[in-house]
């Protein structure tokens, strides 16, 4: 497995300076979350450390590759912030040799969640939610239902981000809502 130095030096140079902050950021906070939920803390830092490797690549490059790998088909459709969980895993493969597929799973499923999420994809979905440079409405809320139950608060995070979508009239992918649906039985009181 790669060193947490190997894996900062691959994204340091992949990133601006505020979402290499916010990278440091999500790995901490999802140290935090591994010490309290359990999960294995080498990969889940290791998945932090490269989630949002792909960034900032063209969408055309990341586009070209739905399909391929990691990359499910017609991921371009519902917009670009999505494309760079799924290729930044394919990426990664590709370029870098990353073989391990809990990391790359992590990675992919970074931005959109899945049903069936893995106790370590659940921490890092939900580190790169609430790290405390993310200020948006609702993001306190998840943080402190982060206190007491990961599930609740990855249920919430899935929740506001379909809500947030939806008021949009912007397209909720697949993904995100199979994740929520999958979560809300056990987070209902």
């Amino acid at each position: 497995m790669w060193t947490e130095a190997e894996a900062a030096a691959i994204v340091r140079p992949a990133l601006k300076k505020r979402r290499y902050e916010h990278t440091e950021r999500v790995v901490e906070t999802a140290d935090e979350l591994c010490t309290r939920y359990g999960g294995d803390r080498g990969k889940i830092r290791l998945a932090s450390w490269l989630h949002d490797y792909a960034k900032y690549r063209e969408p055309e490059e990341m586009r070209a590759l739905e399909g391929q790998g990691t990359v499910p088909e017609g991921l371009g459709g519902f917009g670009n912030e999505l494309l760079h969980s799924f290729c930044g895993a394919e990426l990664l493969k590709r370029e870098h040799g990353l073989e391990d597929e809990a990391v790359l799973q992590m990675i992919a499923s970074h931005t959109t969640g899945r049903a069936g999420m893995s106790l370590e994809e659940k921490i890092v979905f939900l580190a790169d939610y609430i790290e405390p440079g993310r200020t948006f409405d609702g993001a306190e809320t998840a943080r402190a239902e982060a206190e007491s139950s990961l599930d609740k608060a990855c249920c919430t995070a899935l929740a506001q981000t379909i809500q947030f979508l939806t008021a949009k009239r912007l397209p909720v992918y697949p993904d995100t809502l199979a994740a929520y649906n999958d979560l809300l039985p056990g987070t209902v009181r």
